[in-house]
């Protein structure tokens, strides 16, 4: 496949995305090709049975190689699910220059420090993400390079993954015949897609409401102060409809598709839903108001833990550019008032930009993961460097390497 071509892969609990890139001749990205697929063997982003999730892999992958016309065999991979952990971490290195002039190699050994974190038992680092350097006593530096001192310091975010689920989505994935470019923690290439600069610098929090988890990560100068999975999505609204409409869970979905509504003092006492019209075997009419109640409840709920997360970090109510919300979740009707209602903040629907694209999924909040993802490899061509700190995705650990390793112990 050529250099200029990159793939996105998300692998969703409900649905697993599939995203083509090509980088135009001036540097900008245009998305080529853009699939979904159902998504069977993964629940709440880990592998629950290989062979369903290889057997999707395979299907989404096909189904991609026919309508960009060209084979896949490696692509940009999302992480995520509810072993994902992260945590601050601090790394130093003295300066080797006798001039004390900081180089590449320097800020590569203050990162390495970085890692040597007392990480959980059965964890493995995703990513080590500079917030800001420290050269001597100087304080708040984005980028050191080139400067002169004695002592570099960095303060970092590591971002852990639990080592047996990681093995098991690289076993998947190099059985359904592709190759990893990169692992990449999907909350913050969904940042990628949805914010721009301004919103990083002034502080944001980007909320992707997806089909069992609901991922959060917070931007405040371009650092990422947290990221963090919770179990809770929104395939828990279906399951409380089935229960508060007494329903099947696929009528339940229907009627969440096709009715629900986040704030129930918008809909009027006497507007009803006939299940007819979803499903010949029920005869039911129910409120529509009831179901935007149940939508409601859990909404709020999965708002204030968003909001509990803010606050063990000291910015909930504090965020200028205010919650972004993405993913599937986010095109609920009534959403945007319910989120402002609850974390007192600016709220707006994140759609993924950044790129070029006459396709019209690629403007759909349920597309900003794998978006990211491509953005994630784009700006890995434009800033080679490990060191080029424009952007938190600039820094690539050395994945493939490890990933190299992990194959060796999967497989015979």
């Amino acid at each position: 496949m050529s250099k200029d071509i990159i793939t996105g892969l998300d692998l969703g609990s409900g649905l697993i995305k599939i995203a083509v890139g090509q980088i135009q001749p001036d540097k900008q990205l245009r998305v080529i090709g853009a699939v979904e697929c159902s998504s069977e063997g993964i629940s709440k982003g880990i592998v629950t049975n290989l062979e369903d999730t290889v057997a999707s892999i395979s299907a989404g992958l096909e189904k991609t190689e026919r309508l960009v016309g060209i084979p896949i065999n490696s692509a940009i991979v999302g992480i995520s699910g509810t072993h994902i952990i992260s945590q601050d971490s601090r790394g130093v290195a003295a300066i080797n220059q006798a001039n004390g002039e900081i180089k590449r190699n320097d800020i590569e050994r203050a990162l390495e420090a970085a890692q040597s974190i007392a990480t959980p038992p059965n964890y493995e680092i995703i990513h080590v993400i500079p917030r800001n350097f420290v050269v001597d006593d100087q304080r708040g530096i984005k980028d050191p390079l080139g400067m002169t001192g004695i002592r570099l310091e960095v303060n970092a975010q590591v971002i852990e993954g639990l080592t047996s689920q990681i093995k098991n989505l690289t076993k998947c994935l190099y059985r359904a015949g592709i190759n990893i470019d990169d692992l990449v923690f999907s909350i913050l290439a969904t940042a990628e897609a949805v914010l721009d600069k301004q919103q990083k610098e002034l502080g944001v929090c980007v909320v992707d409401l997806g089909n069992t988890t609901t991922s959060l990560t917070v931007l405040e100068e371009n650092d990422v102060l947290t990221a963090k999975v919770l179990p809770i999505g929104s395939r828990h609204i279906t399951a409380d409809l089935a229960i508060g409409l007494r329903v099947g869970l696929d009528l339940a979905e229907k009627v969440k598709l096709n009715y629900a509504f986040a704030s129930p003092e918008d809909i009027k006492e006497e507007e009803k839903v006939y299940l007819s019209d979803l499903s010949s075997a029920e005869t039911a009419v129910v409120s529509k108001k009831q179901i935007a109640e149940i939508t409601n409840a859990r909404l709020e709920e999965i708002f204030k833990m968003v909001n509990d997360e803010l606050r063990l970090i000291g910015r909930a109510g504090k965020l200028p550019a205010g919650v972004v919300l993405t993913g599937a979740g986010a095109k609920l009707p009534g959403l945007v008032e319910v989120a402002k209602q609850v974390f007192k903040l600016p709220v707006m629907i994140g759609y993924p930009h950044h790129v070029i694209s006459s396709i019209d999924k690629v403007n759909d909040p349920s597309f900003a993961n794998v978006i990211g993802l491509l953005l994630w490899e784009h700006h890995l061509h434009q800033f080679s460097t490990p060191t080029s700190l424009k952007t938190f995705s600039n820094l690539k650990i050395d994945f493939k390497n490890r990933i190299i390793n992990l194959i060796k112990k999967i497989l015979p």
